[in-house]
C-alpha cells in the first residue's frame, strides 16, 4: 500500500442525496459532543453546492435544535473577494442553507471582509487572519477546527488553493489572498495548509464522476503541489466522503460503504 493511504478513510454512499445525508448527522453529533463536554467547537465550512446541502441537511434535522449553538464558532477555508451578501460568496451560501436559522450570537460567524467593505483584497486576508488569531490554538495562531470540511475540485483543488500555484506553499502565514485564480471569481481569500492540517478533523466531500481522477490522486500519494487535496490531513482523522460516482479509482481496501 503507498505510503499516506492507511491514514485516510473513504466512507462510500449510493448517490449525492444518500452522500449528504450520510455527513450531516455525523457533523451534528460531533459539534454535539464537543458541546456537551462543556468545550467551544471551532468549524471550517466550505462552499459549493455540497457544502451547502450537507448544510441544509443539517439544519433539517431534528438533532440541530438540541444544540446549544452559542458555543459553536463558524469560519470559511476560503472566501470569493465578492460584495456583502452577493449570491456566490461562501458565507452567504451557508447562512441561507444552515446559519440564519440558528439561534447563534452573530459575534460566533466569523466571516471574512467583502469587496465592498471598505478593504481592499489584501486587506481582507489580513483581517481574516487577524480574526483567527483571536483564537489561537496549540498549533499556530488560528483555532484548532474540531471539524474542517473542504470540497474537492475536478482539479484537486481544496479552499482556493489550486494546483501548481504559489498559494499551496505558503507556510508562514494563515490567510492569503488570491488573484488570478483559475476557477472565477477570480479575486479570493484563502487558509493555508498549516490552518487547514492543524484542524483534528478534515472532512472532504465530493460527488460525481468529475472528481474520480482527482479523488484516485489524493489518495494515492500525489503532490500536494499538483493535487491539493493529496496533502490535505486532520490530525486526528481524514475522512473522504464521496458518492459511487466518484468512487471509480478508490483502492477497494480503503472503502467504507453505506450500503
Amino acid at each position: 500500500m503507498p505510503e499516506g493511504w492507511a491514514e485516510k478513510r473513504v466512507i462510500i454512499s449510493p448517490d449525492p442525496a444518500a452522500l449528504v445525508d450520510s455527513v450531516a448527522p455525523r457533523f451534528l453529533s460531533r459539534v454535539a459532543k464537543r458541546v456537551d463536554d462543556g468545550k467551544l467547537a471551532h468549524v471550517s465550512l466550505t462552499g459549493g453546492s455540497m457544502g451547502a446541502a450537507v448544510l441544509a441537511a443539517a439544519g433539517r434535522h431534528p438533532r440541530a435544535g438540541r444544540i446549544d449553538w452559542s458555543r459553536v464558532h463558524f469560519w470559511w477555508s476560503d472566501e470569493r473577494f465578492l460584495p456583502l451578501g452577493h449570491a456566490e460568496r461562501n458565507d452567504h451560501q451557508a447562512r441561507e442553507a444552515f446559519l440564519d436559522s440558528l439561534e447563534i450570537p452573530a459575534e460566533n460567524i466569523h466571516a471574512a471582509r467583502a469587496s465592498d467593505d471598505g478593504v481592499d483584497l489584501d486587506g481582507a486576508a489580513a483581517a481574516y487572519a487577524e480574526e483567527l488569531a483571536r483564537f489561537p490554538g496549540a498549533e499556530g495562531p488560528w483555532p484548532s477546527f474540531d471539524v474542517c470540511f473542504l470540497g474537492v475540485g475536478p482539479d484537486g483543488h481544496i479552499a482556493s488553493l489550486f494546483p501548481d500555484r504559489a498559494e499551496i506553499q505558503i507556510t508562514d502565514r494563515s490567510v492569503v489572498p488570491v488573484r488570478d485564480s483559475p476557477k472565477p471569481p477570480p479575486e479570493r481569500i484563502t487558509m493555508t495548509r498549516p490552518v487547514i492540517n492543524s484542524s483534528k478533523r478534515v472532512w472532504l466531500v465530493l460527488s460525481g464522476p468529475d472528481k474520480a481522477a482527482a479523488l484516485g490522486l489524493a489518495l494515492a500519494g500525489a503532490s500536494y503541489a499538483s493535487v491539493p487535496a493529496a496533502g490535505a490531513k486532520g490530525r486526528k482523522r481524514t475522512t473522504f466522503f464521496v458518492d459511487q460516482a466518484a468512487a471509480a479509482q478508490v483502492p477497494p481496501e480503503l472503502i467504507d460503504r453505506e450500503y
